[in-house]
This record gives C-alpha cells, structure tokens and sequence, in this order.
C-alpha cells in the first residue's frame, strides 16, 4: 500500500476538503482524488461521501482512518530511529599519535561515546608515518597525526596548533641562568646538554633540526622518544631539556617539578591533522565531533597554550 496515499487520506479526512488537502500537500485537487480513489480500489471500500456541508468520512473510512494514524506515527517512529544518532553501532578505528593521546584525544573519546553510545572505538597509538600508511591501506577508518595528506581517496584538516617550549627539570642549572646575550646564544647553551624531542624523522624532529641549523647549530645531541611520558620521565631525571608543547605536561609544570625556559625560540607550534578515507560518512560525523572537543579544549587552555585552525 502506498503511504502517500494514506498520508493524502487522513489530510483530507482531516480537513474535510480535497481542495485543502492539496493547498497543505502541495498538489492539485486532481492528484488528491486520483490518490483517493486508487486507495479505495486498494481496500474495495467508500471513504468520503460528499454532502453540502463539504466532505466526510464513511463508516468505512472511519476504521480505515484509526488504522491510517496508527501506520503513519509508527513510520514517524521509524524514520526518527534511523536518523537517532544515538542508535548508530558498529565499530571505527581510530590511530593517533602520542601527542594527541597526552592533550585532547580522550576528550574526544569521552564527546563520541556521548554522543554515540552504542559505536565501538579501537584505538590504535603509532607514530604519524605507521598511521599515515595505515590508513591508506584501509586498517584504520580516521588518524589524528600532524601532516596534512596529499591522496585522492584521502581527506585532511588541520585541527589545533600547540606551541613549542623548551622544558627542563625544576632543579636544572638552566633554570636560573641569566638571559642569554642572542637568540644564537641561548640555542648554543641549550645545545650543550642533550635536547629531547620526538620521532625520529617526525615533523617536530625536523622542525627542531631545521632551527638548530638556522643558527649554524649542527652537532648539538638529539634524543628522539616517541612517547610523551617518557620524555616527561627523562625530563625530572635530568636526562636532558625537551621541545615539547607545555600543553603535554600541565600538572608537571603546575605542580614545580618541570618548568619553562623563556626567551629562547622556539620550533614551530605542533599541528594536529584529522585524516579519514574519503566517503565514510560515519567517520565525517566523527571529525564534527573532534571539531567540537578542540575548540572547548584550546578556550580551556587559553589563546597562548592552543591555537584552533578550523
């Protein structure tokens, strides 16, 4: 049975006119009695006897109209469940790096599930480059890395910037030196010890190489750690001064055991890049929601701790 039918029906029924039903349906009275009289070929039964008080149910349509509600709020039920966000299940994949788990990333965990309770999420933690091929090989569904991905079955966007910041242990020599006398300088003196950063190869390893080389700095001993927590670790024992975003270890810096040194530049802030394979709407859906977690999680942190692209 064709439910624009019964639609037309109980709209005619309810304004006791074919004239109105199709003003309110959009259509001619034409297509009002054609619908009509194809449902009453349908059911074998007269639905609308015509008197001088305009049009009204039979007896028949009487029962067919209880029954005509009873379908149409159930297929309202339905289509509102299909598109309840809420009912949405399956499982995504999601790959992030190091960085991202240590910022904002179970804040985005935490808006999915509330959002959409009954998904499943993998998450798999890898460096930018494992996640990047990954993800063109179809074993992830969405990645959060720092490089925007130039791929036909790709799509990226740039999220977030965190700023750099040398960070050393509390107790550090560095801490209470005075200031350097140049930019030069304050990198030499750093470059001394050992410095810290990430990956190997990652962007931040080479944006770190790229200012030390700017400054003419080419021998200075790098240590590459791919784990947040280790470096912070590495960090208190006096193992070495990290470029780092202070973002990564708030309650460290909060609490005095690690600490910032000013005025000495910095690489370049730490972007944070959502990649998802193209035409997985459920995954766009997703990337919406992690829109959402880094704009409340960068006005948490304030302007100078988290920049948001989008």
């Amino acid at each position: 049975m064709n439910l624009k039918f019964l639609e037309t029906f109980i709209w005619v029924a309810k304004l006791h006119s074919f004239s109105l039903a199709a003003d309110k349906l959009h259509s001619t009275q034409a297509a009002i009695s054609s619908r009509i009289l194809a449902l009453e070929q349908q059911l074998g039964v007269k639905l609308f006897a015509r008197d001088p008080k305009g049009t009204r149910l039979t007896r028949a349509g009487e029962r067919v109209l209880m029954y005509a509600e009873q379908v149409s709020e159930s297929m309202t039920r339905l289509r509102a469940s299909v598109h309840d966000e809420k009912l949405a299940f399956g499982t995504i994949r999601i790959g992030a790096m190091d960085s991202a788990i240590h910022s904002w990333f179970v804040d985005f965990v935490a808006d999915v599930m509330e959002q959409y309770p009954n998904l499943d999420i993998e998450v798999v933690t890898e460096t930018a480059l494992t996640l990047n091929e990954q993800l063109r090989r179809g074993m992830l569904d969405l990645i959060i890395q720092t490089d925007m991905l130039r791929d036909e079955t790709i799509r990226s966007v740039e999220l977030l910037e965190l700023p750099f910041g040398w960070i050393a242990a509390a107790d550090s020599p560095l801490a209470t030196e005075p200031p350097a006398a140049s930019p030069a300088a304050a990198l030499r003196r750093l470059a001394e010890g050992r410095l810290i950063t990430y990956s190997r190869h990652s962007r931040p390893h080479q944006d770190l190489m790229r200012l030390m080389q700017s400054y003419g700095i080419g021998e200075s001993r790098v240590s590459c750690v791919n784990s947040v927590a280790a470096m912070a670790k590495l960090i208190q024992a006096g193992f070495g001064v990290a470029a780092m975003p202070p973002a990564m270890v708030p309650d460290l810096l909060k609490q005095g055991v690690l600490c910032e040194l000013k005025g000495i530049e910095v690489p370049p802030p730490m972007p944070f890049v959502v990649a998802w394979r193209d035409g997985t709407d459920w995954t766009e859906r997703l990337v919406e929601v992690a829109i959402g977690t880094i704009r409340r999680y960068a006005e948490r942190l304030g302007e100078q701790a988290a920049r948001v692209i989008v």
